[in-house]
């Protein structure tokens, strides 16, 4: 009985894990896409600001500082979930949401200085897609972030079971796959706007 239990396991496990995996890559479809329209389009600045004058590197910075330092975290939590320390886990999740909070504070200040500024979506196509891109991350960032504090609930009250530490699996593929996105990001959108 036990190994039958043990089977059924292994099997949901590889399912669950393959099938995230292929929401993954629909994900990595639409961020090309993103990416592709966006390097179309970021020469399109009809005589207003391009990124050289408008993006504030230091601050970019700091916010990928930020995500890249939540990736570590999270992997903090999936050592300690293998270990099964759920007091651990839920301190570095925590740490973890605390640093994914922060990315998107900065980027809702960046978001609402460049519109105070007059560098809206509406005002040429480089800034609408500009916005697309950035933005889309952004709300994944949100998604990820939600989805952290609904793990922490489940593995505050339920423990690091089974079915938990493969939703752990699943967040972590998601958390550092957004880090990924965001490096491209950084370096298309941000680096080279500015060169």
């Amino acid at each position: 009985m036990n190994i039958l239990i043990m089977h059924k396991y292994n099997n949901l496990n590889k399912k669950t894990i393959f099938g995230f995996w292929l929401y993954i890559m629909s994900d990595c479809i639409l961020f090309a896409s993103l990416f592709a329209t966006y390097s179309v389009l970021c020469n399109n600045t009809e005589n207003f600001s391009s990124g050289k004058e408008i993006f504030k590197l230091p601050l970019i910075f700091i916010e990928t500082c930020c995500l890249l330092l939540s990736s570590f975290t999270y992997g903090k939590v999936m050592i300690y979930a293998e270990k099964l320390y759920v007091k651990k886990v839920n301190i570095w999740m925590g740490m973890t949401f605390l640093l994914g909070l922060f990315f998107i504070g900065i980027e809702t200040y960046e978001f609402f200085h460049l519109i105070k500024s007059g560098h809206s979506p509406r005002q040429n196509a480089f800034l609408s897609s500009f916005f697309t891109l950035v933005g889309t991350h952004g709300i994944h960032v949100m998604a990820g972030l939600i989805w952290i504090v609904v793990m922490m609930l489940h593995i505050t009250y339920q423990g690091l079971t089974k079915i938990n530490y493969i939703r752990l699996q699943c967040l972590s593929l998601f958390w550092h796959f957004l880090d990924i996105i965001w490096i491209c990001v950084f370096t298309e959108v941000y680096l080279l706007g500015i060169l």
